[in-house]
């Protein structure tokens, strides 16, 4: 490949650095009327009456709206796909305003001003009265029979969503646990049970959630907001409003950040009401740092109750998990992280007799729990990777080893979903990674260590799917438009939202038309008046799902191309290629057969016996891949799914014909004007697994409490890199993030349910100080699933730390922390527990 696989710089580097790039509240007008959402003042209760008498009198006070006043439409706020079958749609109980008081600070009411000063003075005029209910944040207190349902017209208890996942439909673990005993006999037995806890964390991506809202001269509302997914938040203002969704316009700016939490609906639908209200005015809905962190949304805090049977010479023999998930106050994303966390723990290792987990989701009266960077993936393998070390730590096995006999294998298949593990490289990245790490030295030097100083090491792997298909609709869209000077616009609503995705798809269009990067023009903001459907920027999917359409456009875009150059060259079309800006003719390699059908964008190579099958269409195969790849190895019915640029085989030979003057031609000729675009439809309908690890040295101060990382290092299988300087900085990204979700971070509750650190001081993220020089490895092996044999790298490098980090502890000082975060709190008083201090 000639430019997917290279550190080609961000297309958005300049704008950013520069300041020229405009996020949501740089497009604000400056005459937009200012919204402040009022908040209750308890946790658990309902709203009696709202006075706004006084209020109103205030000067710079254009609306009061209270929530007597909204419609009584419930909606669903989760960014996913909508689902044609009610059973399969995301729980609908939000409402604008809430009358029901589920958490400290639900929303009741909003005020609509010139300016900040005239919502904040009515705000502390208003008089609320409550009948109030005992609160509950936790989940153990949620479940109790007297706690008081907080959806009662959804649940008749606060339990969300229970499942069970099995790895064979007769599984059970009572009855693994005899035959164990009759295989192996007793005493060659062990079984290790323990509870682990992960906690709530707020997103805290730089740019808080924004958004501002009028409505047109045709009575259509438009919002502009910082979210990762335009279209799904159209259909949802629609929703909210019920309104149709033609009358509703989603833009979606530059955006600083989200992690998840703007793959959720948060003030927008709101924010629309509030300009319908105020008379299609422009009003500006700006939360505040403390509303982001504790009114929008943060990662479920789940515990795991777990058990594990395994030989005494280290077979690991089967699993169970009773795990909760915090779901908090409303639904968000429903169940579905509870069950990301059941089906990776199910996954991650290969129990010989089989493996249970179960999962419930909670309703608690806490900030509700959504979309968060991996997807419960984090706390699904900290429950796991806990366990494998501490029963390593028991039995005095080598956790590399023990990992190395027992992880998920190699074509592994979910017998849930079906997603298949095509490209593996588990255990090579363990391999990897402990070489760096220098694991076998270092496990013998911490040996036996005294002192209040000590040192460990400690691992953890993953795996990771690449999007939602199965379990959920992939579909995405592409637009491509040859402009009159031979360059190309290309138009997604795929989102950029500091991942460098617009980049990667300039790469991907140039690589698959033969036009160069400099030469493509991609629009780095979405309207979805104007922008071609995609459901957004989640679930690590976009360079995978959308770079399927990408790749799909590009093809038709360069088919269309040379067929007209094919018109003013008076030569056949299987003759000609693009490269470099120009048309060229096509050179076939020597020695081999070249058979092209370029209206449908396929093509035929070769097998890596250097022989040509005319009867398997190589459709989307890559010239770095065919040496690779046996069509014999690959599953039934998925030998039509292999990659292709269309420059199979061939190489460019004479330069015929320039882009320019073939678009000049195209636009203005006389004799045959033709607008070139290309627009398809992609929609997925494979998946694959990425995987990896992390390893950790640290030096652990008990006296002090303190855990200073020395060495971190993450090791990836994300298939082929398609920009590796990208790569690399998604990966430090997500270590950063992990570090914090191990050692410091958690949205703490009072008794009352208020939140107690909603805020940067008191909410202890790592700064620049606090992490250590990271260090990313990755494995390239191409997959047959991606569009240029890549896989997921967005998410997956912040779930491995936590437990990586947790396991180097156990290994310097012999305790075990199960929960996070390991503060220097909980490390005090844990190594206080055990005599160490």
């Amino acid at each position: 490949m000639e430019v997917v696989g290279k550190s080609m710089k961000r297309v958005d580097a300049f704008g950013k650095v520069t300041g020229e790039a405009k996020y949501t509240n740089d497009l604000c007008p400056k005459d937009a009327l200012i919204a402040h959402v009022v908040h209750s003042t308890i946790a658990n209760g309902e709203v009696l009456s709202i006075d706004t008498s006084e209020a109103e009198k205030v000067p710079g006070v254009v609306k009061i709206v209270t929530c007597f006043d909204v419609p009584d439409i419930q909606f669903p706020t989760a960014g996913h796909p909508w689902s044609v079958e009610a059973a399969h749609q995301d729980i609908a109980d939000r409402k604008l305003l809430n009358t029901r008081v589920r958490l400290y600070g639900d929303d009741i009411a909003a005020i609509v001003g010139v300016d900040n000063v005239a919502c904040e003075r009515a705000e502390r005029l208003l008089k609320i009265e409550y009948k109030e209910y005992p609160p509950f944040t936790t989940v153990e207190d949620a479940l109790k029979p007297e706690a008081t349902p907080l959806h009662p017209d959804l649940r008749k208890t606060n339990e969300l969503i229970h499942t069970s996942f099995k790895s064979s439909p007769d599984y059970d673990y009572e009855q693994a646990k005899e035959r164990a005993i009759r295989e192996y006999g007793a005493e060659h037995v062990r079984e290790y049970e323990q509870t682990y806890r992960t906690q709530r964390v707020s997103h805290c991506h730089i740019e808080v959630a924004t958004s501002w809202a009028y409505v047109d001269v045709n009575g259509k509302v438009t919002v502009t907001a910082s979210t990762q997914i335009p279209h799904i938040m159209r259909r949802v203002i629609a929703q909210a409003l019920g309104w149709p969704v033609g009358k509703v316009r989603v833009i979606k700016p530059y955006l600083g950040g989200g992690f998840g939490n703007k793959q959720d609906i948060l003030y927008e639908p709101l924010n629309a009401y509030l300009s319908v209200v105020c008379g299609g005015r422009c009003v500006c809905l700006e939360t505040t740092r403390e509303e982001c962190i504790s009114q929008t949304r943060v990662r479920h805090a789940v515990i795991g109750k777990t058990k594990a049977l395994y030989t005494t010479d280290g077979r690991l023999l089967a699993r169970t998990l009773d795990g909760y998930a915090n779901k908090g106050a409303y639904a968000s994303h429903g169940h579905a992280i509870a069950a990301s966390v059941a089906t990776v723990y199910k996954d991650l290792y290969n129990d010989a007799y089989g493996c249970r987990a179960d999962m419930t989701t909670v309703f608690t009266n806490s900030a509700s729990a959504g979309a968060m960077r991996a997807y419960g993936v984090p706390q699904s393998v900290f429950l796991a990777d806990c366990q494998i070390d501490d029963i390593c730590h028991r039995e005095g096995f080598d956790p590399l080893k023990f990992r190395m006999d027992n992880c998920v294998g190699k074509g592994f298949r979910d017998p849930g979903n079906g997603i298949t593990y095509y490209s593996y490289s588990m255990k090579e990245c363990m391999r990897r990674g402990a070489e760096y790490i220098h694991w076998d030295e270092k496990r013998k030097a911490y040996a036996n260590q005294t002192g209040p100083i000590r040192h460990g090491v400690g691992m953890s792997i993953f795996m990771y799917k690449v999007g939602v298909y199965p379990i959920s609709l992939e579909t995405s869209s592409a637009r491509m438009i040859l402009n009159q000077d031979g360059s190309i616009q290309v138009e997604l609503s795929a989102t950029e939202i500091g991942q460098g995705a617009d980049t990667v798809f300039t790469q991907m269009a140039s690589e698959t038309t033969g036009i160069t990067p400099d030469k493509v023009y991609i629009v780095s903001t979405q309207d979805t008046d104007l922008a071609p459907f995609d459901t957004g920027a989640y679930a690590s999917r976009q360079s995978f799902v959308t770079g399927k359409a990408v790749k799909k456009c590009g093809l038709e875009l360069r088919n269309r191309i040379l067929d007209y150059a094919a018109y003013m060259l008076g030569r056949p079309v299987e003759e000609l290629m693009i490269h470099d800006n120009n048309i060229c003719e096509r050179i076939p390699e020597e020695g081999t057969t070249i058979q092209t059908d370029l209206s449908a964008g396929n093509g035929y190579g070769y097998v890596p016996d250097g022989s040509v099958d005319e009867n398997d269409r190589y459709q989307d195969w890559l010239d770095a891949d065919v040496k690779h790849w046996n069509i014999d190895d690959l599953p039934s019915g998925r030998k039509s799914i292999l990659r292709d640029t269309g420059k199979i085989l061939a190489k460019p030979g004479k330069v015929l014909l320039s882009m320019k003057d073939l678009a000049e031609n195209a636009f203005y000729s006389l004799d045959r004007s033709e607008h070139i675009t290309a627009e398809v439809t992609n929609h997925c309908k494979e998946n694959t697994y990425a995987s990896g690890c992390t390893f950790a040295d640290i030096t652990v101060d008990m006296e002090m409490g303190t855990v200073k990382i020395d060495h971190l290092v993450n090791v990836h299988d994300s298939g082929t890199l398609l920009n590796p300087q990208l790569a690399e900085a998604q990966v430090h990204g997500g270590m950063a993030m992990g570090i914090g979700y191990a050692l410091s971070e958690e949205l703490l509750y009072n008794e009352k349910g208020r939140p107690l650190n909603n805020n940067l001081l008191d909410f202890k993220i790592p700064t620049a100080l606090d992490v250590p020089d990271l260090k990313a490895i990755f494995l390239q092996m191409d997959d047959p699933m991606g569009p240029y044999g890549n896989k997921a790298l967005g998410e997956p490098p912040v779930i491995s730390v936590a437990p990586a980090i947790r396991n180097a502890i156990l290994n310097a000082t012999g305790v075990a922390m199960n929960e996070l975060p390991m503060t220097q709190q909980r490390l005090v008083a844990a190594f206080q527990q055990h005599g160490l201090i």
